[in-house]
């Protein structure tokens, strides 16, 4: 089966698209961090059961706005040195998948119009575009994992290793929306490449369908 110039681009629409609504999906919800705590024999353990989202934190069925974790709002645990690197990677979380979003927004304009132009040109810097927008994200979300390897020492400070024990940190799948779309706007960028490949053989053979 021979793959078309529209079938590409009409793809790559696709993948954009969807990358946009999982990543606009994912940063609107509060699972990307989760905290289980089994209350078995832990009656004189805080109950520290919670799931996270960038801005907001639901403890108890109770959403409070917050920093990325729980544990950053007693700032009396942290150093003054762990306090700026926490705050410093928070501001960048916030911003670098935001920034991804609306790029995405301005990414999927402009390949509509590298692709009703069949602009090689157009077509090769939306897909580097999209590269772009993929990279921000891929360092949005690394940028997060590490945050929250941060937060799993602290839980151990708190509770010590016994009481580690009882409790169950995970990722949410608001993360796996975030790394759906990564993947998503990688795909969008190669076969915008491929298209702008198509699009310059056929503009070197005009006989070409």
């Amino acid at each position: 089966m021979k793959v078309t110039f529209g079938c590409l681009v009409v793809s790559a629409g696709v993948c954009g698209l969807l990358s946009f609504v999982l990543l606009a999906t994912s940063l609107g919800t509060e699972y990307w961090y989760i905290i289980d705590m089994n209350h078995v024999n832990t009656s004189d353990l805080e109950d520290m059961s919670s799931h996270s989202g960038l801005w907001s934190i639901n403890e108890g069925g109770m959403t409070q706005a917050d920093s990325i974790d729980s544990f950053t709002a007693d700032n009396s645990r942290y150093s003054e040195t762990e306090l700026h690197m926490l705050s410093d990677m928070h501001r960048a979380i916030v911003v670098l998948l935001p920034l991804s979003l609306v790029l995405l927004l301005f990414g999927g304009i402009c390949g509509l119009v590298s692709s009703l132009a069949r602009s090689p040109m157009l077509l090769a810097g939306t897909a580097s575009y999209f590269f772009i927008c993929s990279l921000l994200t891929l360092c949005g979300v690394s940028l997060y994992i590490f945050y929250s390897h941060q937060a799993l020492e602290e839980t151990v400070r708190q509770v010590g290793l016994e009481g580690l024990a009882y409790i169950h940190t995970s990722f949410g799948w608001s993360l796996g929306l975030a790394w759906l779309s990564y993947g998503l706007e990688l795909l969008a960028g190669v076969l915008l490449l491929m298209a702008a490949r198509m699009a310059k053989l056929q503009h070197s053979s005009p006989t070409m369908a």
